[in-house]
């Protein structure tokens, strides 16, 4: 144990001490239920002039205390941020304010009292009483050397956010994207549904499930990869503009950009395609950004990325001529295709077609370029296995993904609702999935059996709001932006 260890271990023991002592008295503060908050900081800095005179009741936690003989100086932290408050033995008692004096930073206490401003011009609180109201029986990090341990600060959320204040804005403005998701499509007679997180097949993307276990029926169930073949279910039935915001979960690696369980929007409107989908990509992103900002241009790193509509498109054969110095639309085999990317120094695996060579030079060569908010129209439909296909050319489809920063940050296409076609694509993926690809998507007869029901001309779209978070706050890992992020237990 090192002796900040033992500083901490013995600072503990004391704390434990006092809340003895407290109880003892008569005055354990976990006994209390409420308290009647009638001001925030925000709202009294921002009120002054207003409040001066006022008496208010505020509560929070402690974040730093001064004492001088008689009277005493602390800062209280709330959800507006912190103010300071004045505590005097003649204006509180000396009895209550011996008890005063034993409480440390991280105690949580109701203060009640006059708002004024000191000489030197501070907003404060000039105590009448003072409460405790939680006793912290943790030393917070800033004792030391405040909270810098990335890890840490993943691992213990509730800590950070009492530490580091911009991380409690963050997830104010991500809270305020979603909201402004659901403002955007809500205006536009979309209904927000709920669909399952667990299910016999996982479908809609290409991505390995967790797997999990259903004693009472003794089977195995996935947890969902995608919302998409449940949401075309409800277009089936007449739900002609559909969306849900919500979690999914993949088992695959992790990074600064990828998470296990993460967070998306997706939504589905019948009788649109995939053009449609690209309006609604770049207004509701630019509406997001300016409801949450009050811009639509946004500084990530040394770059200042503009959201504002329109976004330039590019076919994906395009934009790998363009990048790659290799043209897709002069090669026609597979054969030739895999000769073009040895020359490019990309791997060809076995099974491999010339839409997946397109889609792999793609990623190698171009998604790194493309920092601007930027379409790349018209996949292969080697890796597009729900998109309808291009009717001018039946090898790519109408689908589209957005690029921010070199990083996907949408999906869309043009559904495919020919079951047919469908059931073809799905019997390939099946073969593959036999073949050892557990990312290969399953075959799903019900959803089949929708499509052979009837789904009408239909656009989906799909955005990683995760991503977009981490585009409109600077923030350099996903894990800034999800509140708990997975993480291996410490042994």
């Amino acid at each position: 144990m090192t002796i900040e260890e033992q500083d901490v271990n013995e600072l503990i023991k004391i704390r434990h001490e006092k809340l003895k002592d407290l109880k003892e008295r008569g005055m354990d503060p976990f006994k209390i239920e409420k308290v009647t908050v009638t001001h925030y900081s925000g709202q009294i800095i921002e009120e002054f002039e207003k409040l001066e005179g006022d008496v208010v009741t505020i509560a929070g936690r402690i974040m730093a205390k001064r004492g001088h003989g008689k009277a005493s100086f602390i800062h209280i932290q709330d959800k507006d941020g912190r103010i300071q408050a004045y505590v005097r033995q003649d204006r509180v008692g000396e009895e209550l304010y011996e008890i005063f004096k034993t409480f440390d930073i991280g105690d949580i206490v109701e203060i009640t009292g006059e708002v004024f401003k000191t000489k030197k011009g501070e907003e404060t609180i000039k105590a009448d009483k003072i409460r405790l109201l939680s006793k912290s029986l943790q030393v917070l990090p800033e004792k030391y050397h405040g909270l810098k341990d990335q890890d840490l600060r993943y691992r213990q959320r509730y800590v950070d956010m009492i530490m580091n204040p911009d991380v409690k804005k963050t997830f104010k403005i991500r809270s305020n994207i979603i909201n402004a998701f659901r403002e955007y499509l809500n205006e536009r007679d979309y209904i927000e549904v709920e669909t399952p997180i667990l299910s016999t097949i996982a479908g809609g993307a290409n991505a390995k499930p967790f797997v999990t276990h259903h004693n009472t029926l003794d089977m195995d169930m996935y947890l969902r990869i995608a919302t998409e073949l449940p949401l075309k279910r409800l277009t089936v039935g007449g739900m002609d503009r559909v969306y849900e915001i919500g979690r999914l979960f993949r088992n695959e690696g992790m990074s600064i950009k990828h998470n296990p369980e993460f967070t998306t929007i997706e939504l589905y409107e019948a009788y649109a395609d995939y053009n449609d989908m690209m309006e609604i990509t770049e207004n509701i992103i630019a509406y997001a950004a300016k409801k949450a900002l009050g811009t639509t241009k946004v500084q990530y790193g040394d770059q200042e990325i503009d959201f504002t509509p329109p976004w330039p498109r590019i076919s994906m054969v395009d934009a790998c001529k363009q990048y790659a110095g290799v043209d897709f639309n002069e090669i026609k085999t597979d054969e030739e295709a895999h000769e073009a990317a040895k020359k490019l120094h990309i791997e060809v695996k076995k099974g491999m077609k010339k839409g997946h060579i397109i889609n792999e030079v793609f990623e190698e060569y171009v998604e790194e370029h493309l920092i601007q908010p930027t379409f790349i129209t018209n996949h292969p439909v080697e890796v597009s296995p729900l998109a309808k296909r291009n009717p001018e050319n039946p090898e790519l489809t109408n689908r589209f993904e957005a690029f921010a920063n070199g990083w996907e940050i949408a999906n869309a296409f043009s559904e495919l609702n020919d079951p047919i076609d469908q059931r073809e694509r799905f019997e390939e993926q099946a073969a593959k999935r036999d073949s050892g690809d557990d990312e290969a998507h399953m075959l799903d007869e019900d959803f089949l059996n929708a499509l052979e029901v009837g789904l009408p001309p239909t656009g989906g779209l799909g955005i990683g709001i995760d991503r977009l978070v981490m585009l409109l706050t600077n923030s350099p890992s996903i894990r800034d932006v999800i509140l708990f992020p997975t993480m291996k237990p410490i042994e």
